[in-house]
């Protein structure tokens, strides 16, 4: 089974960021065959942002208003259509520029790393026959390949959708109508599917061919999960194998060193859970082609005797190109994702200058995994971003909550039969008023007020960078959703400074004292652990005894495993590694178990 898309040469891609961040990012970087992923969740920037490139590039745009039928999906359809067909321009005119100094195809040489592409396009600089050389530079056009434009839904984020309160199909609820919006697009890419299985959304792949192999066994379009382990990755995998649908790739997140929502595992870490997925890869192939098979033939279809290529890329915390180098070859990896670095290059993320700078002066205290998020998973925060200072200042007034602006984020029905957002003014004045009626503790109030009061509109306010930065809503609050990497960099950088970075052809490091992504990660699990312990002790948490055994655990044969992984390091970086590895357990260790007796009924 093949891919209808031609791979570029790049071992890098640059993952989804918030929903403004990334939204364009294919318009800066596909022509240089650099991946990038575009957030589906904000159809109403989507829409702005296809009416800003219409006017820009001097294309036809025709509204397609909120209340129009299926207007979600349709939105979706005719940004990704309009990308697309820019790209494709984009990558005609690289292909027919000069081999000189400067130019598009020149620059897109230069950016790779080093492969045998880039080693024919550094032979052909020394050519003298003209016609030897142009016969290698006709070569060389046609490899000039674009990077993959692909889309990214958080398939929980699947509120369903009333017109007069009245809830209505199924089939235009925000998830499957931004899926069935990608299927009616001319991209030839993947959907990357994150946040974990909603069944729903994952049955509706069934009802869209191009997510079917073809007679040829070609795949239009490519499924790719994002996974926070192995067991993650087989139990949706069978899910969608068992509907006749391929994983073309399974991409493996840090549970919680990444940027945005975080999506704590029970202590497992990065290096251990790479090396599950370098020795069982295969039998995941064999495992879910046999049920792919069976899947195909019940429904009549194409039988795909050889399994598809299958890509095992990773992200979340990538810093130095020793880790990249790391990653790629010691655990097999296609790809790795840096999404927060490029939060300092202002021509491949939309970031304004007031961020920016803020950004680029961040420290250990700005960054921080907060309780924002109103669908109750942690989310890195900037502390210092226009949207927090805008919360915070609600509250000084007396008005806290959002007025709700566009409300992707409507779940919750405590108060009201037709969901609401807890980031909302409304749902904060009831659930406030709810909590001094209840007669809560002296102690704990504070706590439970301050955790409803935390809540952001990130769904609205994500989007601001964007909206500022282009002009579109200059009064915009951006929310900033870095992770706790971007501390350990400071330079705005260019384009070609942030990939010679990533291949170690120049460091844009500025914090000396940087530990190894690994160590990193067990820093904040260690963290995380400590404060799940306290909210607990406080009947803040329904924890039990053996979430927390189970949590130390996984953290200490994680640093067992890192023991082993530290003689593929250089003699000084070893030492530095195994003694941060003897600190970090003696810390582990130290941690309380609770007694079940303290881990009791939570107040919230």
């Amino acid at each position: 089974m093949t891919c209808s898309n031609t791979r570029s040469m790049h071992t890098f891609h640059i993952p989804v960021m918030g929903t403004g961040f990334t939204i364009d990012t294919p318009l800066r970087v596909a022509r240089y065959g650099i991946s990038s992923v575009i957030s589906l969740v904000d159809d109403t920037l989507i829409e702005q942002m296809r009416k800003l490139h219409c006017e820009k590039e001097g294309e036809p745009y025709e509204e397609i208003s909120d209340s129009e039928e299926d207007s979600r999906a349709r939105r979706i359809t005719a940004y990704l259509n309009l990308v697309n067909h820019l790209v494709k321009r984009q990558v005609k005119a690289l292909q027919a520029s000069p081999f000189e100094d400067g130019s598009e195809i020149t620059r897109y040489y230069e950016l790779l790393p080093e492969t045998h592409l880039k080693k024919a396009y550094l032979d052909m600089l020394t050519v003298t026959d003209p016609e030897d050389r142009a016969r290698t530079q006709e070569m060389l056009r046609q490899h000039a390949v674009p990077g993959s434009i692909d889309v990214n839904i958080m398939t929980k984020l699947d509120r369903d959708l009333y017109r007069q309160r009245k809830k209505l199909p199924p089939e235009f609820a925000d998830a499957i109508a931004g899926l069935r919006g990608y299927a009616g697009s001319s991209l030839e890419s993947s959907i990357i599917c994150s946040a974990g299985m909603n069944q729903r959304f994952y049955s509706y792949f069934s009802k869209l061919n191009d997510f079917f192999s073809d007679g040829n066994g070609t795949l239009r379009k490519k499924i790719v999960l994002k996974v926070s382990d192995y067991r993650s990755a087989l139990v949706q995998g069978k899910f969608l194998a068992k509907r006749g649908l391929w994983i073309s790739e399974y991409r493996i997140e840090s549970g919680l060193n990444c940027g945005g929502h975080a999506f704590a595992s029970k202590g497992f870490l990065m290096g251990p859970i790479l090396e599950e997925f370098k020795s069982k890869k295969q039998e995941l192939i064999d495992m879910l082609h046999t049920v792919y098979c069976k899947a195909l033939a019940a429904r009549g279809l194409f039988q795909v005797k050889t399994p598809g290529d299958v890509r095992i890329t990773v992200q979340g915390g990538i810093g130095t190109a020793g880790e990249n180098e790391l990653i790629l070859k010691y655990y097999n990896i296609d790809s790795t994702g840096w999404g927060t670095p490029f939060l300092l290059v202002p021509e491949v993320v939309n970031i304004d200058k007031e961020h920016l700078a803020k950004l680029s002066a961040v420290t250990d205290d700005d960054v921080y995994l907060s309780d924002s998020s109103p669908i109750g998973i942690p989310f890195w925060n900037l502390r210092t971003s226009a949207s927090e200072e805008a919360r915070r200042r609600r509250i000084r007034e007396g008005k806290p909550g959002s007025s709700c602006p566009k409300g992707r984020l409507m779940f919750n029905t405590e108060f009201s039969e037709i969901p609401i957002c807890q980031a909302s003014r409304t749902y904060q004045k009831q659930k406030l008023q709810h909590l001094k009626e209840e007669g809560i503790s002296a102690k704990l109030h504070p706590m439970m007020k301050e955790n409803i009061l935390s809540k952001s509109c990130i769904c609205h306010d994500l989007a601001g960078v964007a909206t500022v930065k282009n002009g579109i809503d200059n009064d915009a609050t951006p929310a900033i959703c870095c992770g706790p990497n971007i501390v350990n960099f400071s330079k705005i950088a260019t384009l070609e400074e942030m990939v010679d970075h990533i291949y170690g052809r120049l460091s844009l490091l500025t914090n000396p004292d940087r530990p190894h992504m690994f160590i990193r990660e067990i820093m904040i699990y260690i963290e995380y652990l400590r404060k799940e312990v306290e909210k607990c002790s406080l009947k803040l948490s329904t924890r039990t005894p053996d979430y927390f055994r189970e949590f130390k655990g996984n953290l200490l044969k994680g640093i067992e495993n890192y023991s082993l992984l530290a003689e593929q390091f250089i003699e000084e970086q070893k030492e530095l590694f195994l003694d941060e590895l003897k600190t970090l357990k003696k810390e582990i260790e130290s941690i309380p178990v609770l007694t079940a007796e303290l881990c009791g009924e939570s107040s919230l």
